[in-house]
């Protein structure tokens, strides 16, 4: 869970309409026929740009002038050799870059990506001198200026579904004002269309069963940790694996030139540069692994926490960890999933993994952390905390000079609860009852809590409701925040998902695990739907909704969660607690796909689902 604190606050509307209400607004696309869908074309997946590397000539791309195209020193390709280089003349000035394409019919889902590189002379931080459009058709699909520069490519992905069956031109447009040049630089352009059908399993997910080990020596304050992290993986992949990527999702929080994470010495591997705003870190390995084969790679590592009460940030005194520790990147048959970082939600998407982590640090402070710790003495005054954590997606901690209280819920789990100055006895011990409730509440709904102890650290101060990472939680005094972060111990942490690409499987599927701890039923859901578009769909990517903020979250937790309240009363209590039960038992340290979980909602009742789906807009 992230972003403005209504996230988990607010009571989104939420609640019901039967599944044939006529008041649950329609598409065109959900008013025809139930026989329709079943009876659509049959998708054939494509990659339907041509030569979007541009390494077999122009064709077919149109260039507005010749040498748009090109290899010329000045930049470089993404990969191959050629690129696409529009603009970088400092003068009034045009250039144009286009392709027409045919998306199959059928096919219901279609994603345009492309990668971009912004480099500019221009030193305004406030004004869009010059400007990239990225179209499809007549759809503006974003627009990128000079104030977008970075020291490398960034991958932009767009839903362009709507789009099945039509011929379209997909057309970028530079344009520069009359002095200080920028260089828009496109590569690896790329539309694939694909069916409903269930995704490759996690056997092609690599690199997998990935084994981390840290060990970090902190300043006094807590704020500047340095030392080394060592990875070990395995390829479940029968495509050879000849690089790895790390994830320093932190270096959102600074610059290129001022990184918060730092990575060097790196052995059992070549650093072979950054990408994606600095967050993404190649490493050649020096022979491709084949399935099964297993390698170690070893870095120095340096972490500097900036201030801010965030979920990588110190609020004075008291520093707060999380996404900090460079992880692997994931390789399925989609490829590597290298997406932006995102402020609005989460981009998080990895596999379970077992971390050893230790931490030393000045004695005075407390430093609760994923996994179960365990406090020695270090030297002159400082403490050696270790952690260990088994099948874990991530590992978060914090330090500072806390306050700690402590209980053990009734099923078992041992609950810390660990606040900031400002924070009351009383609101402390209040949390603490709410964790020792949700945690056995989410439990018996969905299997038992597999973590051991569970910290909670909690500031009013932080400028979103709440932050979920396993056996760690960041929050805000509030009964409903904390409610919905302890379930994500679930819904992201032991069932796991792509976050960028299919949020609502963690926050929806998270808010309505709340909504039950929390007795309530999603009534009047649907009165007062009001979609924005026909483009806004509950299963969007992170892409789409960075676009339209503001929608966030009103579908993804709100009509989100009131999907799966409908889903309940078509199948009916019993048949949906055991759906969920069993869901989270088949992908127990796994991920979990919409098109999976629609398999199985399906498998669970009799009833044909797919107008369902169509009227709830749930996709995939």
């Amino acid at each position: 869970m992230r972003a403005t604190p209504h996230k988990t606050l607010a009571t989104a509307a939420c609640a019901v309409a039967a599944l044939a209400a006529a008041s649950l607004p329609l598409t065109p696309a959900a008013a025809a026929p139930a026989t329709a869908s079943r009876t659509a074309a049959a998708c054939t997946p494509a990659q339907v740009v041509a030569n979007g590397g541009f390494e077999s000539g122009t064709s077919p791309w149109s260039q507005s002038q010749t040498g748009l195209i090109t290899n010329r020193a000045g930049q470089a390709a993404h990969g191959g050799t050629y690129f696409a280089w529009l603009n970088g003349v400092g003068s009034t000035h045009t250039d144009t870059l286009s392709q027409s394409v045919t998306l199959p019919a059928g096919c219901p889902t279609a994603t345009l990506t492309f990668w971009l590189h912004v480099d500019t002379t221009e030193t305004t931080t406030s004004t869009k001198y010059d400007k990239l459009t990225a179209k499809i058709g007549t759809t503006t699909l974003a627009t990128y200026s000079n104030l977008d520069k970075n020291t490398g490519y960034v991958q932009k992905s767009f839903d362009v579904s709507s789009f099945a069956g039509q011929t379209v031109t997909v057309a970028f447009t530079g344009t520069e004002d009359s002095s200080l040049k920028t260089n828009f630089v496109l590569d690896d352009i790329a539309l694939d269309t694909s069916g409903a059908t269930t995704p490759p399993g996690d056997s092609t997910r690599t690199p997998a069963s990935p084994s981390y080990t840290v060990n970090l020596s902190s300043d006094a304050s807590g704020t500047v940790w340095t030392g080394r992290e060592s990875a070990t993986f395995t390829n479940a992949s029968a495509t050879a694996l000849g690089e790895v990527y790390l994830r320093l999702w932190d270096n959102y929080h600074g610059t290129c030139t001022a990184m918060p994470i730092t990575v060097g010495n790196v052995t059992g591997g070549v650093a072979a540069g950054l990408s994606v705003g600095c967050t993404a870190l190649k490493i050649d390995l020096p022979a491709p692994l084949t399935q099964g084969q297993s390698a170690t790679i070893g870095f120095d590592l340096g972490i500097t926490v900036p201030s801010g009460a965030d979920r990588f940030g110190h609020d004075g005194a008291f520093s707060f960890i999380g996404n900090a520790l460079p992880v692997l990147a994931v390789r399925d048959a989609a490829g590597w999933h290298l997406d932006p970082y995102t402020n609005n939600g989460e981009s998080f998407y990895s596999l379970a993994a077992d971390f050893k982590v230790t931490l030393d640090h000045p004695g005075t402070l407390l430093v609760p952390a994923t996994g179960a710790s365990v406090d020695t003495p270090g030297s002159s005054g400082r403490t050696v905390t270790t952690a260990t954590a088994s099948k874990v997606r991530d590992f978060a901690w914090a330090a500072g000079p806390f306050a700690k209280i402590s209980g053990t819920s009734a099923g078992g789990t041992p609950i810390n609860v660990y606040s900031v100055s400002g924070i009351s006895s009383s609101d402390a011990q209040s949390m603490l009852t709410t964790a020792k409730t949700a945690v056995d509440a989410h439990a018996a709904r969905f299997g038992a809590y597999p973590y051991g102890e569970l910290d909670a650290v909690i500031d009013n101060n932080f400028w979103f409701g709440g932050m979920e990472y396993p056996g760690f939680v960041l929050d805000l005094v509030s009964t409903t925040a904390l409610t919905h972060e302890i379930g994500h111990q679930w819904w992201y942490g032991i069932v796991g998902d792509d976050q960028y690409n299919a949020p609502w499987l963690d926050e929806a599927f998270t808010d309505y695990a709340t909504d039950l701890a929390l007795n309530k039923t999603g009534a009047n859901c649907w009165s007062s739907v009001s979609w924005a578009s026909s483009a806004e769909k509950i299963t969007n990517s992170m892409a789409y909704w960075d676009a339209h903020a503001s929608r966030y979250s009103t579908v993804i937790y709100g009509y989100g969660k009131c999907a799966l309240h409908d889903l309940r009363r078509v199948l009916g209590d019993t048949a949906m607690a055991k759906l969920l039960k069993d869901y989270a038992t088949s992908h127990w340290y796994g991920v979990s796909t919409t098109a999976e979980f629609k398999a199985a909602a399906q498998a669970a009742t009799s009833t044909d689902l797919a107008p369902f789906w169509t009227q709830h807009r749930i996709e995939g």
